[in-house]
């Protein structure tokens, strides 16, 4: 237990290394605001892709490009232990992926939460939410992590990696309602039927 313990903390170390590197280099310019909708990813594009990364979950497991293959659509949420309105709206991203289909998944990356797994696992575990959290990863996702501006942070991803439509970005009022169009419009986008949620 020792050793996975010391693993998770080098990865985590590697993962915030990573996102300071990234971070330094410049800022991705946004296109002009009539433009974005007429991209097929979106605002959310301009964060990056997930077509290459390897990311580390809060069981210890691996979560790769190929498990995003596995879905139709991945709706991931970027949280840190240290924002407010994040820790705020977990019990309803819990809600919302209860009460998902199974080609869509529902998962968390928190983006601090290598530093300290145990605590990660007790606010997940007290907010209700069973998903998949990242807590250490690289390759895309470290990128994608370095460009996020504010958590939280949700964005969109197709079976390919593509993050698709807008991000969304803050707590929101009506979770369920936001993340569910988000999801249909890209499902809608990639050829897809759209979900309606479990009641």
């Amino acid at each position: 237990m020792r050793q996975i313990k010391i693993f998770i903390w080098v990865l985590a170390d590697i993962f915030a290394l990573g996102i300071l590197v990234v971070s330094r280099a410049p800022a991705q310019k946004l296109p002009p605001k009539k433009e974005r909708r007429r991209l097929r990813g979106g605002t959310a594009s301009a964060l990056g892709a997930l077509k290459s990364f390897a990311g580390i979950t809060l069981d210890g497991e691996m979560f790769t490009q190929k498990d995003i293959a596995a879905k139709d659509i991945t709706i991931i949420n970027f949280w840190t232990l240290t924002c407010g309105s994040c820790l705020v709206e977990l019990p309803d991203l819990a809600a919302f992926a209860g009460a998902l289909p199974d080609n869509v998944r529902m998962m968390t990356v928190c983006v601090d939460g290598g530093g300290d797994p145990e605590i990660t696992a007790e606010v997940l575990q007290k907010a209700g939410f069973e998903g998949v959290t990242i807590i250490a990863g690289g390759g895309d996702l470290a990128t994608l992590c370095g460009n996020l501006m504010y958590t939280p942070t949700t964005v969109v991803v197709d079976s390919e990696g593509n993050l698709m439509g807008d991000a969304i970005i803050g707590a929101q009022t009506d979770l369920s309602g936001t993340y569910l169009a988000a999801v249909n419009a890209a499902l809608k986008e990639t050829g897809k039927t759209e979900i309606r949620l479990a009641e």
